[in-house]
């Protein structure tokens, strides 16, 4: 028996061992992305292009946002953990390394030509207190455009109408087409009104920021 057990104990950590050298394996490429973004910007290609579910807002600015957020993203849409009928038909059809590349190339292309953001004029007295209550910089840094941690989105400059859209997503439950699963966010979010939620939308969309529309040659 214990035989047995020290042979699957080995089988189990070569599975592993060979699942994390495979992961590691997968190496961003931005020229790859390139090509692989036709799905992607008949939305985010387009400056102030609309999304109509599940109601009327700008899709986010993509470009210059960081990779390994996108990736996080697009692989959260695969598994149903954001639920989006549009956007899980995209990410379905990417294989690990399609995601790694469009990711990439949108970190990328955001930067080209971009200077640097202005520093943020200080928060109004409601726009601290809602960001003090959330706790907000713990995660996404003092200026909302260097998150602590490369896998949390840069949120400074985004348009607001997709950040309130999207704070709103983490207070939905039981929704089979709609909505997001993140315990960390969605504690957060239920701890505030919908106007208060919009608020804190309308302030951070008002930070410099690197995110922005790079509009493909054929929408311009």
């Amino acid at each position: 028996m214990n035989k047995l057990l020290s042979s699957l104990l080995v089988v189990i950590v070569a599975s592993v061992t060979a699942l994390s050298a495979s992961a590691q394996e997968v190496q961003r490429d931005a020229k790859a992305g390139a090509g692989k973004i036709a799905m992607c910007i008949g939305c985010h290609g387009i400056k102030g292009y609309q999304a109509s579910f599940p109601e009327v807002y700008k899709v986010p600015m993509i470009s210059g946002q960081g990779a390994k957020y996108i990736g996080a993203a697009l692989h959260a849409y695969q598994k149903g953990e954001r639920r989006h009928p549009s956007m899980r038909g995209i990410a379905d059809g990417l294989n690990d390394q399609d995601i790694a590349d469009v990711a990439a190339y949108y970190e990328a292309s955001g930067h080209q030509g971009a200077s640097a953001p202005a520093a943020a004029a200080p928060a109004n007295a409601k726009a601290a207190e809602l960001i003090a209550k959330g706790g907000c910089v713990a995660c996404h840094g003092d200026n909302f455009n260097k998150p602590i941690d490369p896998s949390y989105p840069k949120v400074a400059g985004q348009h607001a109408d997709y950040l309130f859209v999207a704070l709103k997503s983490y207070k939905t439950e039981g929704h089979a087409t709609w909505g997001r699963s993140n315990g960390i966010m969605a504690g957060i979010a239920k701890q505030f009104t919908n106007n208060e939620l919009k608020a804190l939308a309308n302030y951070l969309h008002t930070l410099p920021g690197d995110l922005q529309t790079v509009p493909q040659a054929k929408f311009k």
